[in-house]
């Protein structure tokens, strides 16, 4: 089969190569998938950039991907050939993900499709949507609260906004120009604040009447714990997705005194039944038609892996997709 794949990490023009290796089979209790799509994601490019080891001496990058299961190994329905489905952790802790023409992985990890979502939107939602889903959920917001999405144009930020309004809550975005503003409006933010030319946490004041948001869903903490102090109530949620380097500087007296709540989690490392929420409230999500699965513009071929990395490099608006 073609695949893309690299042996050495570096930048994506040095490194990524597209080949002919071989077709996995799959294993007791896998499924193969013939790949029509991959999704890339920033975890995907720190990985290859060296963010951390390699599985193996050759790594097919990417855990994001939708096709249709052509194999089934033992312990699998054969009624699950023809199925299409979509794709989460395909490269985590493995060699193996899907900037390829097929994959084998464990069955759980190969998620029915709906017909009427498309495999460039499949690709979107192992990563994006799941982190998106399980903050939402730790945030454990009731109809009314209010959260602030900090990056509220970015890939997991659009899908935040869209389950946080699902469950009746009030959204705070934050953006840096006046088109990211535009995006996370149409994921439906209720107010958005430029970090660039406002106070954010004089704005969420002003907005909150002085009371602070319940929740911070945050995409960096690393560059905002800075701001919690200045939105968030006493006993509110930080709910923790991504860092910048391995340490952060903590606003702890804040914290301590506020009784704050600073709840870190990785999406690869979910447990079974997280998992399985994540997965289940996505479906019904996608079945009821209220997820909208912003791809970006445009999409790439397989030849051209090194673009699609380096368009995710330089910040997309939605999910980078390469056909395969």
């Amino acid at each position: 089969m073609r695949a893309a794949y690299y042996e050495a990490q570096g930048s994506a023009r040095e490194v990524m190569r597209v080949g002919e290796i071989a077709t996995p089979t799959a294993g007791p209790g896998e499924v193969r998938v013939k790949l029509a799509t991959s999704g890339v994601n920033p975890s995907d490019v720190k990985s290859r950039q060296g963010g951390r080891p390699m599985a193996a001496p050759q790594v097919i990058p990417q855990s994001d991907g939708a096709g249709v299961i052509d194999q089934v190994g033992d312990g699998v329905a054969p009624s699950r050939i023809g199925e299409r489905v979509w794709i989460l952790n395909g490269q985590w802790k493995r060699p193996f993900g899907t900037a390829a023409e097929y994959i084998a992985l464990p069955a759980a990890q190969a998620v029915k499709l709906p017909d009427k979502i498309s495999f460039e939107e499949g690709a979107c939602l192992g990563i994006p949507a799941m982190t998106a889903f399980h903050a939402v959920e730790l945030a454990e917001p009731v109809k009314g609260a209010t959260l602030l999405v900090s990056g509220g144009a970015g890939a997991v930020s659009q899908y935040a906004i869209q389950f946080a309004k699902m469950r009746g809550a009030i959204v705070i975005a934050t953006v840096s120009s006046a088109d990211k503003a535009k995006i996370a409006r149409e994921a439906g933010a209720d107010h958005c604040i430029d970090y660039k030319t406002e106070d954010v946490g004089a704005r969420v004041m002003d907005l909150t009447g002085k009371r602070g948001v319940d929740a911070v869903i945050e995409l960096n903490i690393t560059a905002n714990a800075k701001l919690l102090p200045g939105v968030l109530r006493p006993k509110g949620s930080a709910i923790i997705y991504g860092i910048a380097g391995p340490e952060a500087a903590i606003p702890a007296a804040f914290c301590l005194v506020n009784s704050i709540r600073l709840q870190f989690f990785l999406v690869y490392e979910l447990d079974a039944t997280e998992r399985a929420r994540a997965v289940a409230g996505i479906t019904s999500a996608l079945e009821a038609g209220r997820l909208v699965n912003r791809v970006a513009q445009p999409t790439y071929r397989l030849d051209d892996i090194a673009t699609a990395h380096e368009a995710v490099e330089k910040g997309t608006i939605g999910n980078v997709v390469v056909r395969i």
